[in-house]
């Protein structure tokens, strides 16, 4: 059932994302044959994180950053605006291969770099709607429930001792979830509005010096430069900081898998509503669903929310704007409804969706080939909006090499290998989230 069959307007589809409430008008593009120091790929966070430390880190550098449409048209402008402390990549896993000691530092690198964010957007005047209320997570199923006790103890033995599991009541009292059977929750996280974060940083950096071009899509990347159908830009140093886009690049088709991620928002809800629902804290909030859902407050008073919706398509393929299908909206509207009832009847204001990008082991990787100067970052599985800041961090510190502590944690240089060709993945990932869908109908 669609929105419109409820009796409600249909929502604004796509158009990029509900977070820019008006679409930019794009800088100029490469005006042909350019040179730098380092050429930055990529206009979303990573790649304008990384052009700022590396800036602020020597003035005297050059520094170009190419993008295809505009600052933050992809992942950085669509996402939950979760900045969180979540490690992107299994722990476990990274603790078996690096080492028990590296996984922990690289999640109190995590924990800080939430802290790191607030205090460059507050240093450069970047008005983000930034709070820092953590993560409530629920459970509305006995499994569920299961699995968030597991999810504390695990953060627990990797240093996160912060996080504590609520009782219902205690849950409602920061938000009235129907249905919760446990909860937990964990200071790490802010919640922000993404586009105005990119967007902020993105003028931050033309402040400083470093050379913006939109419009300027790169169709190869090759050592010493990077090509466009607008001219090439020669450096020494190039990265990619394309995330969910990268299997757009030649030779980098199986690279990382761009999965989709779909969100609606609420028109403004009225100060009642608020009052049934509590949320003061602007927490952030999430469940332990297979299929699970992301959310915050928003600092209008809507309800952003999301899910996996279409998590695939086929040959890698991209979304149109962020367009979702008609499905999506009504499955997450009625998510919504289900699990805050209070909103019951609220009317859908945008849908839209983005694309996050999954290495083969679903662990993200920073590094840099010093014999050819080229560097990446990226693979954050969705949790991107604070690892793009330490991966930008560590990025600078290869670039300028500095060895560091950052430049020792376990995701830099590190391979995850390839996925596999057509049908294969198209195939394994669909049959993955047909089963993810059938668990949690079960369990419900």
């Amino acid at each position: 059932m669609s929105a419109s069959t409820l009796g409600r307007p249909s929502p604004v589809n796509g158009r990029i994302s509900h977070w820019f409430t008006e679409l930019p008008t794009p800088r100029r593009a490469l005006p042909g044959d350019r040179d730098a120091d380092v050429c930055v790929v990529g206009a979303g966070l990573t790649g304008l994180w990384t052009a700022y430390y590396l800036k602020r880190a020597d003035p005297s550098l050059r520094i170009t950053v190419l993008e295809a449409e505009f600052a933050g048209f992809g992942a950085s402008g669509r996402n939950g605006g979760w900045a969180s402390g979540l490690v992107p990549g299994a722990r476990d896993r990274l603790a078996r291969q690096y080492g028990r000691e590296a996984v922990l530092d690289h999640q109190r690198a995590m924990n800080e770099a939430v802290d790191e964010i607030i205090t460059v957007a507050e240093r450069e005047g970047i008005d983000a709607g930034i709070v820092k209320g953590g993560t409530l997570r629920v459970a509305r199923t006995p499994a569920q429930a299961a699995r968030l006790r597991h999810k504390t103890e695990a953060d627990h033995e990797w240093g996160v001792t912060e996080a504590v599991m609520l009782t219902p009541e205690e849950a409602a009292d920061r938000i009235r979830v129907d249905g919760m059977t446990a909860a937990s929750w964990t200071p790490h996280c802010a919640r922000l509005q993404p586009a105005a974060l990119v967007r902020g940083l993105a003028d931050t950096v033309e402040r400083l010096g470093v050379t913006l071009y939109e419009k300027s899509p790169v169709t190869a990347i090759e050592p010493g430069r990077a090509v466009t159908a607008h001219g090439t830009v020669t450096a020494p140093v190039v990265l990619r900081a394309t995330e969910g886009f990268t299997a757009s690049l030649k030779g980098l088709r199986r690279t990382w898998l761009p999965m989709n991620s779909s969100m609606i928002v609420t028109e403004p809800l009225s100060k009642e509503v608020w009052e049934d629902i509590g949320w003061a804290g602007r927490e952030t909030l999430g469940d332990t669903a297979h299929g699970h859902l992301y959310a915050q407050r928003t600092s209008d008073d809507r309800i952003a929310i999301g899910g996996r919706g279409v998590p695939y398509r086929f040959g890698s393929r991209t979304d149109d704007a962020g367009r979702v299908a008609d499905r999506t909206i009504s499955e997450l509207t009625e998510t919504l409804f289900t699990v805050l009832p209070q909103t019951t009847g609220a009317r859908v204001d945008h849908a839209w969706c983005g694309v996050l990008a999954v290495p083969r082991d679903w662990s993200a990787t920073v590094g840099l080939d010093r014999a050819t100067g080229l560097g990446w970052a990226g693979g954050y599985v969705g949790h991107g909006v604070t690892s793009t800041n330490l991966a930008a961090r560590t990025l600078t510190d290869l670039v300028l090499g500095r060895e560091s502590r950052l430049t020792r944690l376990p995701w830099t240089g590190h391979r995850p290998g390839t996925w596999e060709p057509e049908p294969l993945r198209w195939l394994g990932v669909r049959g993955l989230y047909v089963a993810y869908r059938f668990a949690d109908r079960h369990e419900a």
